[in-house]
């Protein structure tokens, strides 16, 4: 099958520079082309020490706030540098946000600036795109490796055959799409597939056999994007694809200047991600009917006892880290793949050109030599690498995971080489200072620096117990706490700069931590938390987003709400988030319960969230293997792992969890934390607040239910 396309839209350009417009000039005609639009402060402050960056070649952390506008920040800058700028976003929604709204716009407001149009393409990882090959023989495909895939442990047996008639439909619909669109691009697809079908038509990286030996290597969607990805001026790219390109060697991103993070505070944990792999009963049991064709019985069979192996070792094994090495039933199954998927490999030799299949052929050898390779990984039980069986509540899925310790080395190696880099976030600054996310991201720690002018004044206010400010939403008591700007810091080739916020929070916010309420000692909510929460939500009369450090203390707080009041209480979990987030915005008294994915997602301005309620600081759970691992390995080395690993973590999580009060200049309300540690706390508490936009802050409950019912009748 060989489907014709049509293109959608011109062919990019090679590109060719007419002026050399700076990168004021074009923030100015990108700002300007909005119906009232003017450059912030803080945003024209970022894209000129980017600029300097691009001239000097030193990289640059910089902290925007929400609000500043550093989308265009950053874009407006990056359109001074000649070849391709890379920008990466931590998600594939954001990564959306810029190529359908911000670039367009852009494009359009600099076009008689620049005497061109500027150009932008996206890139994404090979998984994304509809793979002509797959699509191809995915008859042959669909009852071994899709349709009917019973999986050995939980999760259900067979499909039914309405079940396996629905997803052959969804494949046949899939065809009728391969000849119409353009790009390939799975999120064109609309409706959407269940993602077990769309993993049959698509091919990861490791599986692909490159276009010069695919028989539909001309007509790749894949390439095809690679292809635009290199003539464009900006592209676009995710944090996923960015670690697995550094991993790679760099061959998967087009050669460029400037690298720009955007929310880089969740780099690092990308490329862990991107770092780690699994064992799971399940792959291998598919790897073995995938190779099957191509090996003699015995060695099939040698793939499937190491499988079974595999599931009785993880069925006795404990859920958590391996502290004391692979249990001998674990590293039996582990020398077993590992002599099976070597002897495996040896048998099905090289894929050629003259090969029958050389799709299928690569596709075997791929999923052998990932198993293959991470047994031996395993095996070598490595100081830099930690070792986890990750068992499901539901028990529905179990695995050996394995992930480095850190990847600040990784980073420090393949970040920075032969580009200029510019990392951005709102939450950069831990604890007012850059250090902890320089560290994480691979660049050395500079000495500490003597607080500004401005810090020390606010801090000497706060000592006072008075506020430089006055006290917003009406309320009459309170103290400022001790947050000031942050200082400009530098190590060897970089530099920082925090160009704060247009919203000025000191007058649209306030941040009331409970400190009478005891220190939280017990899962879940517990009965004085329980009661604080809803005489905060009955002060306002709804408009409250919860955030939550478990799915039983949101339920808890879900059953005492409705128990006690009349409010509507959207709980996470009992409808999709997207419709609850809606609905949230729609019904003025409702309130939204839910757990960490509401704590960066949920962008709610205007008076529908006026109060955000966090039960307990969000440090990472003990049975976190990586945060804990990480940790004992601080205490070892003489260090304090709380201070270096956890505090650190919660304070990104809380930042980005307060942050979902404020979205507007026009907001206004209260952010509740029901964790007296906060206040406290001597040795982090200060930290994590200083972490924290500057909120007025009280201890004083009266003093937030009091600025909630004024709101309420507003």
């Amino acid at each position: 099958m060989t489907p014709s396309r049509t293109a959608t839209g011109p062919a990019v350009p090679k590109k060719r520079r007419s002026g050399r417009a700076g990168a004021g000039e074009l923030l100015t005609a990108a700002v300007g082309a909005v119906p009232g639009g003017a450059a912030r402060p803080g945003q024209q402050q970022m894209a000129e020490a980017i600029e300097r960056s691009i001239a000097s070649g030193e990289h640059l952390l910089v902290q925007a706030g929400t609000g500043t506008g550093k989308s265009l920040a950053y874009l407006a800058p990056a359109l001074t540098v000649d070849g391709p700028v890379v920008v990466s976003t931590a998600t594939l929604a954001l990564q959306s946000q810029l190529v359908e709204h911000d670039l367009p716009r852009l494009a359009d407001a600099v076009e008689p600036v620049l005497r061109r149009r500027p150009t932008f393409a996206v890139l994404k990882g090979r998984h994304h795109y509809l793979c002509l090959a797959r699509l191809d023989s995915s008859v042959e495909d669909e009852p071994d490796d899709a349709l009917f895939d019973a999986p050995r442990s939980g999760g259900g047996g067979t499909k039914w055959l309405g079940e396996a008639g629905r997803l052959g439909k969804q494949v046949q619909r899939l065809r009728d799409w391969a000849e119409e669109t353009a790009t390939g691009d799975r999120d064109e697809l609309d409706p959407g597939v269940d993602d077990q079908v769309w993993r049959s038509v698509s091919m990861p990286a490791r599986e692909c056999v490159g276009a010069s030996r695919c028989p539909f290597g001309q007509e790749c969607f894949a390439e095809a994007s690679r292809a635009r990805a290199r003539e464009a001026d900006i592209v676009v790219t995710n944090h996923s694809l960015l670690a697995v390109d550094m991993l790679a060697g760099r061959h998967i991103v087009p050669p460029h200047k400037l690298l720009v993070v955007d929310e880089a505070h969740e780099l690092a944990d990308r490329v862990s991600s991107a770092a780690q792999a699994e064992l799971v009963p399940e792959l291998i049991d598919r790897s073995t009917r995938r190779a099957r064709p191509l090996l003699r019985p015995d060695l099939a069979e040698r793939l499937t006892e190491a499988g079974d192996a595999l599931a009785v070792g993880l069925a006795e094994a404990p859920a958590g880290r391996l502290t004391d090495g692979l249990p001998p039933a674990l590293r039996e199954a582990c020398t077993l793949l590992d002599s099976a998927t070597r002897a495996a490999l040896e048998a099905i030799g090289d894929v050629k050109s003259d090969d029958p299949d050389p799709v299928r052929k690569q596709q075997a050898k791929a999923v052998l030599d990932e198993l293959s390779t991470t047994a031996q990984r395993l095996l070598e039980e490595a100081d830099h690498d930690v070792a986890w069986v990750e068992k499901p509540d539901n028990g529905s899925r179990r695995a050996l995971v394995v992930a480095p310790l850190s990847v600040a080395g990784t980073l420090a190696t393949h970040l920075y080489d032969e580009r200029t880099v510019v990392a951005t976030s709102a939450t950069l600054a831990l604890g007012g200072r850059f250090d902890t996310v320089a560290r994480a991201l691979g660049l050395d720690a500079p000495p500490p620096a003597p607080p500004s002018p401005a810090a020390a004044a606010l801090a000497t206010a706060a000592a006072a117990g008075r506020s430089p400010v006055a006290p917003p939403v009406a309320a009459t008591e309170g103290s400022r706490a001790s947050i000031g700007t942050v200082p400009a810091t530098e190590g060897p080739g970089w530099s920082s700069l925090d160009v704060g916020s247009p919203f000025d929070y000191a007058r649209q916010g306030i941040l009331y931590v409970a400190a009478h309420l005891p220190r939280p000692s017990v899962s879940g909510l517990p009965g004085p938390a329980g009661e604080e929460l809803l005489a905060l939500v009955e002060a306002l009369g709804g408009r409250t987003l919860g955030l939550f450090s478990s799915r039983r203390a949101a339920q808890q707080a879900a059953e005492l709400v409705r128990a006690r009041t009349d409010l509507p209480v959207l709980l996470q979990g009992e409808e999709a988030l997207p419709l609850l987030v809606r609905r949230f915005r729609e019904v003025r008294e409702s309130c939204l319960f839910g757990v960490m994915s509401l704590w960066q997602g949920v962008d709610v301005p205007g008076d529908a969230c006026q109060l955000v309620v966090i039960d307990r600081l969000p440090f990472p759970r003990p049975d976190e293997p990586l945060a804990a691992a990480r940790a004992a390995a601080v205490d070892a080395g003489g260090g304090s792992g709380f201070a270096a690993v956890s505090v650190p973590i919660a304070a990104v999580r809380l930042a980005q969890g307060v942050g979902r009060l404020i979205r507007a200049t026009g907001d206004r309300g209260v952010v509740a934390v029901l964790d007296s540690r906060l206040e406290t706390a001597r040795g982090y508490g200060p930290f994590l607040r200083r972490s924290l936009p500057p909120f007025w802050y009280t201890t004083r409950p009266e003093v937030a239910r009091g600025a909630l019912e004024r709101l309420a009748k507003s």
